[in-house]
């Protein structure tokens, strides 16, 4: 059940440093086997050049372990509703073979718990859940000279969601390594059902996912790297949410993903500026563009990382907003029967409407010693309505807040 109602659990089940922001994963791009993997390769971040690829010479291991909690803000008379909690540990092993291989695995073991609703950010008749997903992934990493190509596998299970994801990407640079090419394949079959906790696990369909990433870096200066990444994204399948109510989604699902990222090096503070820029259009009818900055700073054995996120999307075509009363509440009954109305493709998911986002979040990081090293991060995200850009968002949708909290501990050996 996780994998279709936790709005914003996507961040607890991945690397801090490639989260997006919380609705857009769960309601958008679910299903990605690309780009949570898209870092800058290769990169020296802050002296602003662009490395030889090498095979990793240690060993690393690293143990995190992450708290996600999230809720309903109040709406008119509604009060406020604490909705999914997540408790994420996660083990991340990296092992260097006969200096040209590299073998990377990841297991992430995710309980959730709470509600959500079945229809817009209504509390009345909200979906009861507890569920545990264990999800892996396994990479490995041949290094030439100038490039290198990995293979990866990654299997995820729930109660209600199960997927396997195959992965392929190249990246070679050119004789200077000031400019690095990247392209990567992917994969996805997933099957989605409804889990009672009486009757058990319905299994409802499967859908496909195809994707091919393509993706420049490039020196600019010897302060400044700039990447550059396309991906399309191909679908088909099912794609209702079995645990809203009049959820009827198109079976099919194309997809544009552009990102850009530039790091540029403040040599007066030794520090460095990491700035985004994603764009996600898909046949949904979504366009969605999420603005990101971050400022790394060294202060002796210490690094900070605060970091500021904007994310604004329009409304999918189906979506339909809720009837309010004269109080300006969400009239369920009234609701509930224009649903019933509705044919074809509809749905009254909070993350399928027009809103705005903001993120805020702050890492830090300390160096025990050469080769360890601890550290924390905590995000907080705000989601309402009135954030969207250019005028305002999805009618009747309370705001919607998150909190998401990590302390971790690396070693190279």
């Amino acid at each position: 059940m996780a994998a279709q109602v936790s709005e914003g659990v996507a961040v607890a089940a991945t690397e801090t440093e490639v989260h997006m922001d919380t609705a857009t994963t769960a309601g958008i791009s679910t299903g990605s086997v690309l780009l949570a993997s898209l870092l800058l390769p290769g990169l020296a971040l802050l002296t602003g050049q662009v490395q030889a690829e090498t095979a990793p010479e240690a060993a690393e291991i690293s143990i995190k372990y992450g708290h996600y909690q999230d809720s309903q803000g109040a709406l008119g008379s509604q009060g406020p509703m604490d909705r999914v909690s997540v408790r994420a540990p996660q083990v991340r092993v990296l092992v260097p073979i006969a200096g040209e291989w590299a073998l990377e695995g990841t297991f992430v073991s995710d309980s959730v718990s709470g509600a959500t609703p079945r229809l817009h950010t209504q509390r009345s008749g909200a979906s009861v859940m507890s569920d545990h997903r264990h999800a892996a992934d396994v990479k490995l990493t041949r290094y030439w000279g100038r490039g290198a190509v990995s293979v990866s596998v990654t299997t995820s299970n729930e109660h209600d969601y199960r997927s396997r994801a195959l992965g392929l990407e190249g990246r070679w640079a050119t004789e200077d390594n000031n400019r690095t090419w990247s392209v990567g394949l992917g994969a996805a079959n997933d099957q989605i059902g409804h889990h009672d906790r009486e009757d058990g696990t319905t299994w409802l369909g499967t859908r496909q996912t195809r994707e091919l990433m393509v993706g420049v870096t490039q020196v600019l200066t010897p302060a400044d790297i700039v990447q550059f990444n396309l991906t399309r994204s191909v679908g088909s399948g099912y794609y209702d949410d079995s645990y809203k109510s009049f959820d009827r989604r198109p079976d099919h699902k194309r997809a544009w993903i552009a990102l850009l990222r530039w790091n540029h090096h403040v040599e007066a503070a030794n520090a460095a500026l990491r700035a985004s820029w994603r764009i996600h259009r898909d046949t949904f009818g979504i366009t969605s563009n999420t603005l990101g900055a971050e400022w790394v700073q060294p202060v002796g054995r210490w690094t900070f990382t605060p970091g500021l996120r904007y994310t604004t999307q329009n409304a999918a075509r189906f979506y339909f907003d809720p009837l309010l009363n004269a109080q300006g509440d969400v009239d369920a009954r009234a609701t509930t029967l224009y649903g019933l109305r509705l044919q074809g493709e509809r749905s009254g998911d909070q993350r399928l409407a027009a809103w705005g986002a903001v993120s805020v979040s702050l890492q830090a990081a300390y160096a025990l010693d050469e080769t360890s090293k601890i550290d924390f991060r905590i995000d907080r995200y705000r989601q309402t309505a009135g954030l969207h850009w250019g005028g305002d968002g999805s009618a009747g949708l309370a705001p919607f807040k998150a909190t998401f909290v990590q302390l971790g501990w690396t070693k190279r050996f």
